[in-house]
């Protein structure tokens, strides 16, 4: 199909020009010279791209940015300005533009520009078309169009209509278990039940009765029998979320439960068939676990049939315009207050956020925002955005440590090592050998991060290590 563009530019010689090097290339080409008749024929007909003057004769080109993403946030923008405006199209940048462009441009300049924009336009369009396919029940809060989520949309379209086990991984809060929703309500066992099980927050002691079930008498206080939550679930989804928390123990019996399809509840004879479908998720690394020895090699291998990584928020930014839109209009309905819009000053600020919280920490955001919000946009005043350097998880190890410095700006970096080497000398009462070894560092660099924040031993802690 044919890619539509829209030119609004009040200076025919600039349309004309964008018209004779656009053209050629099997773009359908619309103009105009001002943001009303722009608008006007952005509802007549169905437009992949805008090509738009920062200065206009009746509204900005950042007003017709925001008229743009609000009528349809996939059609993709590119600013046009002059030398003097280049920060203003920055900033349009940050709002959800595609990119932005310097007069006078050159043909092969923006031929270019162009097509990229087109071929993300079609990702966009390419991932609403997947999105089509699969139940929109639990589908539809998986907001994206970056190349990231036409990954994750292309793997559940593969793996739904299978049985087979699928891992799910990613930090907390990008959405693991929307996934695992959209695997199962778009599988042969959406009419059966889902059933969700927390390994990290069900005491160790108590959960292999809680999956497995039990006999009356198998242990002490087991006063009659009860159906697990593998029974719970025949037929459907079984969900083990944060499966890298499974005690060891339980690791084997998972297992036989993945290869044999049978389980033995606590205190039976007999062992039952499990017709179930597993799905596993993790915010934690099995690999370096498995490494370690605090995971099952095996049991590893039999999860990750199938993976499917969520990206972080911080690595998907141009989502986050989307994502916040979306947000808005559920909770200005489901709170009964009738926002309209966040402004352009507002979304900078969200996009420039780190969001270590990823998509849920975004949505609480909103939510939060459109309560205090005392008007009908939301200002930046009604966000509760928390400081880096405040919101740093210590690292337990050099690993960890570089991890976190390649996300962080250069004062939450500084921050990040100070916590982390203070968090390890106390761990191990100031002494700096063993502090060393406990974070994975050769001494003298240890050390050397010591006299780089000029971290000294308490005057009761005089001896060296």
């Amino acid at each position: 199909m044919t890619a539509v563009a829209l030119i609004i530019d009040d200076e025919e010689i600039i349309r004309q020009a964008c018209r004779r090097i656009l053209e050629p290339e099997g773009i359908s080409m619309l103009e105009a010279g001002d943001a009303t008749t722009a608008l006007k024929l952005l509802e007549q007909h169905e437009i992949d791209l805008v090509l738009t003057d920062l200065r206009l004769p009746d509204l900005s080109g950042i007003e017709v940015l925001r008229r743009v993403k609000e009528f349809d946030p996939y059609v993709e923008v590119i600013i046009v300005t002059g030398h003097g405006s280049v920060n203003t199209a920055v900033e349009a940048m940050k709002l959800g533009a595609y990119d932005y462009i310097e007069k006078p441009f050159r043909p092969d300049e923006l031929r270019a520009l162009v097509m990229k924009a087109l071929e993300r336009r079609r990702l966009r369009k390419e991932n609403l078309s997947l999105k089509k396919h699969l139940s929109t029940q639990y589908i539809k809060n998986l907001v994206g169009g970056s190349r990231a989520m036409a990954k994750v949309y292309k793997l559940i379209s593969i793996v739904a209509p299978t049985s087979s086990t699928v891992l799910i991984t990613g930090e907390s809060g990008t959405g693991k278990e929307l996934v695992a929703r959209a695997i199962h309500f778009n599988s042969p066992r959406k009419d059966a039940p889902f059933v969700v099980v927390d390994c990290g927050l069900i005491p160790d002691d108590l959960l292999e009765a809680e999956l497995f079930g039990y006999k009356k008498g198998a242990f002490t206080g087991a006063l009659e029998h009860r159906q697990g939550l593998i029974e719970d679930a025949q037929g459907g989804t079984l969900f083990l979320d944060e499966i890298g928390n499974l005690p060891s123990g339980l690791q084997a019996k998972l297992l036989r439960l993945l290869q044999e399809k049978e389980y033995r509840p606590l205190g039976a004879r007999e062992s039952k068939r499990a017709d179930i479908r597993v799905v596993a998720a993790t915010n934690r690394d099995l690999k370096e676990m498995v490494r370690k020895g605090k995971f099952r090699e095996d049991l590893f291998y039999r999860l990750n049939i199938f993976p499917i990584h969520l990206p972080p928020l911080r690595e998907r930014k141009e989502d986050i315009p989307l994502l916040a839109n979306h947000f808005l209009r559920k909770y200005s309905s489901e709170l009964g207050k009738p926002i309209k819009s966040i402004t352009a000053e507002a979304m900078k600020r969200l996009v420039e956020y780190h969001w270590p919280g990823n998509v849920r920490e975004l949505e609480n955001t909103i939510q939060r925002a459109v309560l205090l919000a005392e008007g009908d946009v939301i200002e930046p005043a009604s966000l509760s955005l928390q400081a880096e350097e405040d919101s740093i998880r210590v690292p337990g190890n050099i690993e960890e440590l570089k991890e976190l410095k390649k996300r962080l700006r250069q004062k939450a970096v500084e921050s990040a090592e100070r916590l982390f080497v203070l968090s390890a000398l106390e761990r191990n009462s100031w002494n700096i050998t063993r502090a060393a070894e406990d974070v994975g560092m050769q001494r003298p660099n240890f050390h050397a991060l010591m006299k780089k924040y000029n971290i000294k031993r308490p005057e009761k802690e005089n001896k060296d290590a």
